[in-house]
């Protein structure tokens, strides 16, 4: 068990706002070896404090991980947003548009 951070949100606000989302991006033909609610939590604390992926504390799962998936979920979509941006929205995270690390990929301020 990690220590919680002031970015994470709760696995049952994950469980029932988030997952049906970030699941819209996940491949079906293997059973999911990781877990996404501990991705999301790297994704958000990366987001909301702004470090370096490398920099990822080490009770999250491998940074390179949590940078694929949002790579995965950061891209935007047929109707020009990604599934990051609706599980942002889904959990609460108020929504400014800004460039992020130069991707190209837009972030919401929480």
């Amino acid at each position: 068990m990690r220590k919680q951070y002031p970015s994470d949100i709760s696995r049952e606000v994950f469980m029932t706002k988030v997952w049906p989302v970030l699941e819209q991006a996940r491949k079906k033909t293997k059973p999911a070896t990781i877990d996404l609610y501990e991705v999301f939590c790297g994704v958000l604390y990366v987001l909301k404090s702004g470090c370096q992926w490398r920099m990822l504390p080490s009770d999250f799962p491998k940074w390179r991980t949590c940078y694929d998936y949002w790579q995965k979920w950061s891209t935007p979509g047929v109707s020009g947003h990604s599934l990051l941006e609706e599980a942002l929205k889904k959990c609460g995270w108020r929504h400014k548009a800004k460039p992020w690390a130069g991707h190209g990929h837009y972030i919401s301020d929480h």
